[in-house]
């Protein structure tokens, strides 16, 4: 059973599951689990650990529209490293300081990988569900898409210069290998600023009164779609010219096709995808200073889901594996 059918499972057999986060009276609940060798690539460091893995469960409370509160992380390692643990509690304590939330502490574990469980709770009268999205909606996204998929080719780039740089003789201070050296640490600091991303709690609030359906983008564009529709039962439109590509990627990818396809599936940039009433739009875009951009609109269920008039497919992240 993939993770896909797990969920599932589970959404059937809990009454609570099937949105970003469970929703106990007002509070608004939601917990993650992130590990080194699926979500933390080689040059993360643990400040920036810290502040992805809270803001990852920030980013469901987002998508519930609600204030964020508080955050606990459990953080399991082979090791305790003094400066490594200080690092990643700071970089969530920075993470919840962004968000006017408060990170409260967590437990300690060892392990034999690098493994954080983090949870976020927050508070919201009228949460947005992906459930209420209706023909005639337009499909709204915050920010840009593709930072996530450009780091990872950052964080590459920077283990491919080191790699060359121990492998070269640096007998000359001038060489090559002094080159790598500085290369790779410039890509391993731009990929690490990317993969701090700013959960989009106050762009949710803006967007909770008029939303008629939300989530995050964690598991990519064209996935959360495609959890949208299934949720409203609804089909969707979009435009491939309108859909906001991070610079970034646009900087490492092969071309504008490249480009696209990373940043409709890849996942991992934990923006907010919403519905939104057209006559709402103005003042969804008022009440926010994030750029929100419309790439589409909502369609009758028998329509499916296109880019371009082409059937879009269900591809995204998947955790694990």
């Amino acid at each position: 059973m993939d993770e896909r059918a797990a969920l599932a499972l589970l959404e059937r057999e809990l009454e609570g599951a099937g949105d970003d986060a469970a929703v106990v009276d007002e509070l608004v609940i939601t917990t993650d689990m992130l590990h080194e060798r699926t979500d933390f690539p080689a040059g993360t460091t643990r400040y920036t650990a810290g502040w992805r893995a809270v803001a990852a469960s920030l980013s469901d409370v987002a998508a519930m529209g609600a204030d964020a509160t508080a955050a606990v992380a459990a953080y399991a390692a082979p090791e305790f490293d003094r400066e490594e643990l200080l690092a990643f509690v700071r970089g969530a304590s920075d993470v919840c300081e962004r968000v006017d939330a408060e990170y409260v502490g967590g437990d300690l574990d060892g392990h034999t990988e690098f493994t954080v469980t983090t949870t976020a709770i927050g508070r919201a009268d009228d949460p947005v569900r992906r459930s209420g999205a209706r023909t005639g909606d337009l499909v709204c996204v915050t920010g840009t898409l593709g930072r996530s998929a450009a780091a990872l080719e950052l964080f590459e780039r920077g283990a491919r210069d080191g790699e060359r740089s121990a492998g070269t003789d640096h007998t000359d201070v001038d060489d090559a290998g002094g080159a790598d050296d500085a290369a790779g640490a410039d890509a391993l600091e731009r990929a690490n600023d990317l993969f701090r991303f700013e959960p989009r709690v106050a762009a949710g609030r803006a967007l909770a009164p008029h939303a008629t359906a939300m989530m995050d983008s964690s598991d990519g564009l064209a996935r959360s779609l495609h959890q949208l529709a299934e949720a409203s039962g609804c089909g969707f439109e979009i435009e491939s010219d309108r859909v906001p590509i991070a610079d970034a990627l646009l900087e490492v990818a092969t071309d504008d096709e490249d480009a696209l396809e990373r940043a409709t599936t890849f996942g991992e940039d934990f923006e907010l995808v919403a519905t939104v009433p057209e006559a709402a739009l103005e003042a969804v875009r008022s009440a926010t200073d994030l750029e929100c951009s419309v790439i589409g609109s909502v369609t009758e269920p028998r329509r499916g889901i296109t880019l371009d008039g082409v059937a879009l497919e269900d591809r995204g992240y998947t955790h694990g594996g």
